[in-house]
């Protein structure tokens, strides 16, 4: 059973083509600018095959590229559900992403997945620290496993002003994303602010401005 904390069917913005989105609940880091807080508790207990059977329904619409995203949350903390999931679909032929923070190292869950997206929050490991609250540690681990495997992979870096939006870090991020197949930039943004105020949490980065249209084209031509 895999606690979940939404599902979202038709995504666009997590993976290749078109997606079933599968949101887990909990996550081992406590990222500064997170726009999921809403997931790092609670969650609905449902059955693995259940769920690979309701992504089923939709694979007329993945077509060639789309399929399912594991996100959260970070999806590798509920390890065993995790692969099992991932074997469900793979039995059904569906195409499987998973959306990492890099805060848990699961070689097995990598290995079936047919991408790992990896958001790499900061390049410099005291840094990281200071924004998820872990350390890199397990994202070491999957960026080696990822690479000496031969396995697709993206990264994802969100580009914070005063934080994470500089040229040197973008260069950093670059270096450590060596052998991935496509790197984004992520301009930061206010959207979720609203959730920490929800759940009654202090969102530390008040204040702090959306990123410019043109800082990201800055640093996107900087890659």
């Amino acid at each position: 059973m895999i606690k979940i904390h939404s599902i979202e069917t038709l995504g666009a913005l997590d993976g290749p083509g078109i997606r079933t989105v599968v949101f887990f609940s909990g996550c081992p880091m406590r990222c500064l600018y997170c726009h999921n807080p809403d997931t790092w508790q609670g969650g609905e207990l449902r059955d693995e095959t259940e769920l690979a059977e309701m992504c089923t329904r939709y694979k007329a619409y993945y077509g060639k590229e789309g399929g399912v995203t594991l996100s959260g949350g970070e999806p590798l903390m509920q390890s065993a559900g995790a692969v099992k999931l991932l074997k469900e679909l793979k039995t059904r032929g569906i195409n499987t992403a998973i959306d990492t923070g890099g805060g848990v190292y699961l070689p097995e869950a990598l290995e079936l997945a047919d991408l790992t997206i990896l958001d790499i929050k900061h390049p410099d490991p005291v840094k990281f620290r200071e924004i998820t609250g872990a350390g890199q540690d397990s994202l070491i681990k999957t960026l080696e496993y990822l690479r000496s495997h031969g396995k697709k992979f993206w990264v994802r870096h969100v580009c914070v002003p005063g934080i994470t939006d500089t040229v040197q870090t973008v260069a950093e991020v670059k270096r450590m994303a060596a052998g991935a197949e496509k790197i984004e930039l992520l301009p930061y943004h206010t959207m979720g602010v609203h959730k920490w105020e929800k759940l009654g949490l202090k969102y530390s980065l008040a204040g702090v401005p959306p990123l410019s249209e043109e800082k990201l084209r800055e640093l996107n031509l900087s890659l």
